[in-house]
């Protein structure tokens, strides 16, 4: 296996952005309270080079650092998952005192204990921060907005739970492959991201394919067919 020269996210963008950087990549509903948000791909790519750029010049994480995402399946996720692995860290989906930061809920923030800098995020579309933070920790929708849209990789190491790059790649094609995901597909997805191959299903396998997600929290089931002719739905998972 060759392991290749760019970022996980070089990889995954790269193509979308050459060839449809207007159309949608992420749509993403909360049936519970009715939202939601939709995501280019260079709106997408705009929002993880902020995430990359504060990682790295706001906590000086540096290729090879690990962070702990302990985020839902969210459209801010989805941008947070490729701002790290642009800054070339590793991610990793479990609780990790050893991590060099953790990206967290307000309610997981327990799950953040002896993690040396953490960030917490209201997921918020509006950016609203969580008040009365311990002190000490970041308000991310606060932190990441004042950083800069593009980013300039600079080295990556292990990328999803002590998988190299390569083997991330390789493991979303054969999924895209197994679920029948090509390019210009409509994905709709309920599944969350709380692990390595939930994520890489879920998330990545669409993303590698040039497809589009339509991930969606809190289902309801009598919103089914209504949602996948409006969105134009190809591929239910």
């Amino acid at each position: 296996m060759r392991e290749p020269t760019s970022t996980l996210t070089d990889a995954l963008l790269d193509p979308i952005l050459e060839r449809d950087p207007a159309g949608p990549r992420v749509t993403w509903y909360d049936d519970a309270t009715g939202a939601r948000i939709e995501l280019s791909g260079l709106t997408l790519a705009n929002w993880a080079a902020k995430t990359a750029n504060l990682l790295r010049d706001e906590f000086a994480l540096s290729p090879g650092a690990r962070v702990a995402v302990l985020l839902p399946a969210h459209w801010q996720t989805a941008a947070v998952l490729l701002g790290c692995w642009w800054a070339g860290t590793e991610v990793v989906l479990a609780p990790d005192p050893d991590a060099d930061l953790a990206l967290v809920t307000p309610d997981r923030l327990d799950d953040a204990d002896g993690v040396d800098e953490v960030a917490v995020l209201s997921l918020d579309a509006m950016g609203t921060p969580v008040r009365d933070l311990p002190v000490g920790v970041t308000d991310f929708a606060t932190a990441v907005r004042v950083h800069g849209d593009q980013f300039h990789p600079g080295g990556f190491r292990a990328a999803l739970d002590g998988r190299a790059v390569a083997e991330v790649l390789v493991d979303a094609r054969k999924s895209a492959a197994l679920q029948g995901i090509t390019a210009g597909d409509r994905v709709l997805s309920s599944t969350p991201w709380d692990t390595a191959v939930e994520l890489i299903d879920g998330y990545l396998a669409v993303l590698v394919a040039g497809a589009s997600l339509v991930q969606v929290v809190n289902p309801d089931p009598g919103a089914l067919e209504h949602r996948v002719a409006t969105e134009r739905v190809t591929v239910r998972r």
